[in-house]
């Protein structure tokens, strides 16, 4: 996932990108040494606050709505003072309760006032305060809110880069207080409703409440949106009934399709229930497509669709709820390329990179601004697809992807592959957008192991293994359809560049797959994670795996943690960097499949064990990313400074480990399912209820070496004919 950046006072309209706007250079702002952040999610929305429930200003704070800042101030006050924080709970996505007191004063040992605020995200925010006196006497209380909205866009934010932009003007009367922007593409306005009439001025609310002895008072305050005038409809409004309330429906109906784990390790079981929660919060909604569920990519900085993500996610997910696959599908083949436009680097066949709602009122994905630049979100759409066609994808669904997969493969061939070396290369057209468009698109996260940076074109290790992968879903596609002159052609493309990769990118002197060819040709020779995903896909020749799999354990590479992104050995090794030393757990997690597929089961085991570890030390919730540095060096991980928490990729990671442990593979079309459990010897149980296969739900228990798994209604068990490597029947026909 990128860290794109927007221009001051810039925008993205069709055809059109502002500087700055994709390709992220500068610093991120920290989320750490300001208290523990509290991120509410709900669709399009999120709030970023401290423990207490403020949102500080000159802090990567605030209520956002469709990637604006609609409240960069929201401090309450209570008598003159900040609160006292006593506990913050997060027991849904969308709602947060924050707890505190008022600070003692002068002789008294305990503060009698007492505060609560209930605060709900959705298409706005819904804020319920309760001051409740335990004293035996009348209190009198001045309540105050101070409040701001600088409409700035989320990169601005995140880059520390604000500017006002347009014209503002304030209004107000007792009930509500309203800030407005307009620009010269549109008006935003947020107005902030309160059920209690009070004192308003610039900046600031105050009521000066009597609360009696063992009395309480509530307030409830609605903070809404409006776009050109339009208003949006708040999914928490004050009075409302919270149980029938969309998110909340949601949610329920997610936790019930989902599979449930039961298992003798804790850690594991806390994560895969983590990993449901934050992927259910993190699923988008279009309103033109209501069938259609999609996975924004990560909160706070990347609440919308990314290509790359939403497919990665939705892959590693497929154990828990295939059809997030299919919804992610769906909209990707809806917003297909088209056109050659160098401006947002769409071609045809291409799927997106990324969109983003900046100056645009319409929730629809559909009308976001798009920008297309990604060298892996093609190859990953049709990989994707193949993959999906074994949990079980239907045949009406299977025409209306078919030309879109077509579409794809088309464009690696003549527009990914333009120098017609076979590889796919990526060099952006627009000097504004991605330098790098691998999952490494930071600016230098692309490196030789002397440390210089690779010149484009630049034709990636992993990108090739993905487009491995989709030619053989192609060739299988092809097969399906009774065309077997693509059958052919698929099948020789894959193993033509499966006989040229192994040629081309091996570095027989250092052990090792190369990052990348350059625009030279030359191997680009840093020693990165990016080989895992090599192993993944099964790119790689059995007789390289070995090394390829000793590499990725060695200590240079392996954490104790996770596996870096880049060994300590290179030149531009970092730990605290954001591609370059640092640990990825969605990479790791990919890294361990490739090594069990491949049937390095103890080095899988030892990463699987690493990443429960941290796990635990995040309570449950693997975070985005965090720093490389040794577990010899420092006896819990260390988090990194911007990392994104929930994020949908990391969120999905503890799945891909558990279908890993079951080494499950399915092929519902053909009425079979490979699965031979070889957890870590941490687990001694592990029962996976309600996997769905087909028109199935599986129920899976292991324990202690023994299978047994209920639901097969006449589906074929079987367990691989190797009793290490895992191959998929795929590529065995092939």
């Amino acid at each position: 996932m990128q860290t794109p950046t927007s221009s001051s006072g810039g925008s993205v309209s069709s055809g059109q990108i502002t500087a700055q706007r994709w390709a992220g250079t500068g610093p991120a702002t920290s989320l750490t040494g300001i208290g523990l952040p509290v991120t509410l999610v709900e669709g399009d929305t999120f709030c970023v606050s401290n423990g207490s429930g403020d949102i500080a200003t000159h802090q990567p704070h605030g209520l956002f709505v469709l990637d604006t800042r609609v409240l960069s101030r929201w401090e309450l006050h209570v008598s003159g003072g900040h609160l006292e924080p006593l506990a913050t709970t997060c027991d849904q996505p969308f709602h947060a309760t924050f707890l505190g007191r008022t600070r003692p004063r002068g002789r008294q040992e305990e503060s009698e006032l007492l505060v609560t605020r209930r605060r709900d995200v959705g298409h706005g925010m819904r804020e319920q305060i309760e001051f409740r006196n335990f004293g035996q006497k009348e209190l009198h209380v001045t309540a105050e809110i101070h409040v701001d909205a600088d409409f700035a866009d989320v990169f601005e934010v995140k880059d520390n880069r604000l500017k006002r932009h347009g014209q503002h003007r304030l209004s107000s009367n007792s009930r509500w207080l309203s800030f407005e922007q307009t620009d010269e593409h549109q008006t935003k306005r947020v107005t902030v409703h309160f059920s209690l009439a009070a004192e308003v001025e610039p900046g600031r609310i105050t009521w000066r409440l009597e609360i009696p002895p063992k009395g309480l008072v509530e307030i409830c305050i609605e903070c809404e949106l409006a776009i050109n005038g339009v208003t949006r409809q708040m999914l928490f409004p004050c009075g409302g009934s919270d149980i029938s309330a969309g998110p909340t429906l949601r949610k329920v109906d997610w936790h019930e399709q989902t599979p449930v784990l039961e298992t003798s390790n804790a850690a594991l079981q806390q994560s895969i229930a983590s990993a449901i929660n934050d992927l259910g919060a993190l699923q988008i909604v279009d309103p033109e497509h209501p069938q259609d569920s999609v996975i924004a990519a990560g909160a706070p900085w990347f609440m919308t669709l990314f290509g790359r993500d939403s497919l990665l996610t939705s892959w590693m997910a497929l154990i828990a709820d295939p059809t997030l696959a299919r919804g992610v599908l769906t909209t990707l083949a809806r917003l297909q390329g088209q056109v050659v436009d160098d401006a947002t680097e769409e071609e045809p066949g291409r799927i997106i990179h990324e969109i983003r709602f900046e100056n645009t009122s319409t929730l629809s994905l559909g009308g976001g601004s798009r920008y297309y630049g990604t060298a892996d979100a093609t190859p990953l759409f049709v990989m994707l697809a193949g993959e999906l066609r074994r949990w079980g994808i239907d045949e009406e669904l299977v025409q209306r992807l078919q030309p879109h997969i077509s579409r794809a493969l088309d464009w690696i061939e003549q527009y990914g592959d333009k120098d017609g070396d076979g590889y796919v290369e990526y060099d952006r057209r627009n000097s504004q957008g991605l330098i790098n468009q691998g999952w490494k698109d930071s600016w230098d996260g692309i490196n030789f192991a002397d440390g210089r940076l690779a010149e484009a074109p630049i034709a990636l290790c992993e990108v090739q293994a993905y487009v491995y992968a989709a030619y053989l879903a192609g060739a299988h596609f092809a097969l399906e359809a009774g065309d077997h002159e693509n059958v052919h052609r698929y099948q020789q493309k894959a193993a033509d560049l499966k006989l040229a990769f192994n040629r081309d990118f091996w570095l027989e002197d250092r052990g090792w797959f190369a990052v990348g060819l350059d625009a030279h040709k030359e191997p680009i020779d840093a020693l990165t994670s990016n080989i895992g995903h090599c192993l993944w896909t099964g790119i790689a020749d059995e007789d390289k795996a070995a090394q390829v799999a000793d590499q990725l354990l060695r200590p240079e590479m392996f954490s104790g943690w996770g596996i870096r992104t880049l060994a300590t050995t290179m030149a531009r090794y970092n730990p605290v960097s954001y591609h370059n030393g640092s640990v990825w757990p969605h990479d790791t997690a990919i890294c361990v499949a490739g090594l069990t597929r491949y049937g390095y089961l103890e080095h899988a085991h030892r990463v699987t064990q690493a990443m429960l570890d941290v796990s635990e030390h995040f309570d449950g919730r693997l975070p985005e990313l965090f720093a490389g540095i040794g577990r010899d060096e420092l006896s819990a991980p260390a988090p990194y400074p911007a990392s994104c928490s929930p994020q949908a990729w990391a969120a999905a990671s503890p799945l891909l480990l558990v279908r890993s442990m079951l080494r499950l593979d399915p092929w519902a079309r053909q009425n079979r399912i490979h699965v031979d459990p070889r957890p870590p010897r941490s687990i001694e149980r592990l029962d996976l209820h309600g996997v769905r296969i087909n028109d199935r739900k599986l129920d899976f228990h292991w324990h202690m070496g023994k299978l047994q798994v209920d639901g097969l209604d006449g589906m074929e068990l079987l367990q691989f004919a190797h009793p290490t490597t895992q191959m998929t029947e795929w590529e065995e026909q092939l």
